[in-house]
């Protein structure tokens, strides 16, 4: 049979409407044919570049599966927290947390998670629980760098009685969320995590919630932004399509006691 390349400017309806109706034509003999023809042209391939975040722990996955379902695209991807210029670096999408606003740029909300304060039960167990706010003043912390700027992240904490903002002490400073989780299993501090990367750990029992009341109530967004045009291609289609499908997925029986958020 005749193969068709995908660099055709047809769209996957155009194509499925004109083949079925070659089919129906020709007769059902030929209905085999007709759909070898359709998996041909609807495959997608190519290079397709991408910028993502440090939330290796819930990107990596993802990524593995969108790589199994399409074999024939390749994947170049930078993991980094900078700021990107997505047209002018020629990425074809970046996944980003926080605000995203560009006049240039197409954006799909993906989903949206919150943080909670994790310790391990043997770190509890020795250095007790705390009960307040202030109490944070005598425990080991872990915190987090953002690499792009050099800021140390701010814990999402509710302020003191006098309305000020307490700053928990430094144990351990790094620049990714794996390391802080690492360290918190093994019962070096405290960490402030995003509830994904740390909800198998709560529900195995390895960590436990710290002082919930004590963390005001706040989400933080996560989407994908692309260079807007009337018709993406078909990789990076693929690609947004993924992403949206698997990166936020219902929390398992056993952590329906952490709030997640799932994507729009």
């Amino acid at each position: 049979p005749r193969r068709l390349p995908c660099s055709w400017p047809f769209t996957s309806s155009l194509i499925s409407t004109s083949l079925c109706t070659s089919a129906d034509s020709a007769g059902s003999g030929h209905s085999a044919l007709v759909q070898d023809e359709v998996e041909l042209v609807l495959e997608v391939n190519g290079k397709l570049r991408g910028s993502l975040p440090f939330i290796i722990s819930l990107v990596l996955p993802v990524l593995a599966g969108f790589m199994r379902e399409h074999p024939a695209i390749e994947l170049d991807l930078d993991f980094s927290d900078r700021l990107v210029d997505v047209v002018e670096e020629g990425f074809d999408a970046v996944v980003r947390t926080g605000e995203l606003a560009d006049s240039r740029l197409s954006v799909r909300r993906l989903g949206a998670f919150s943080q909670l304060l994790v310790a391990s039960p043997d770190y509890l167990e020795r250095h007790g629980t705390p009960a307040s706010i202030a109490e944070l003043a005598a425990h080991a912390c872990l915190h987090y760098r953002f690499p792009a700027t050099g800021k140390v992240e701010v814990w999402p904490l509710v302020p003191l009685p006098d309305g000020s903002e307490f700053k928990p002490p430094v144990a351990m400073i790094c620049n990714t969320m794996e390391a802080r989780l690492c360290f918190a299993e093994r019962g070096r501090g405290i960490a402030c995590l995003p509830d994904f990367s740390v909800r198998e750990a709560l529900a195995a029992g390895r960590l436990r919630s710290v002082l919930p009341e004590a963390v005001r109530p706040h989400t933080i967004g996560l989407g994908v932004l692309w260079p807007s045009g009337r018709h993406p291609a078909p990789k990076l289609r693929a690609f947004i399509d993924h992403l949206s499908a698997h990166l936020f997925t219902p929390p398992p029986a056993s952590c329906t006691g952490i709030q997640l958020f799932g994507g729009d």
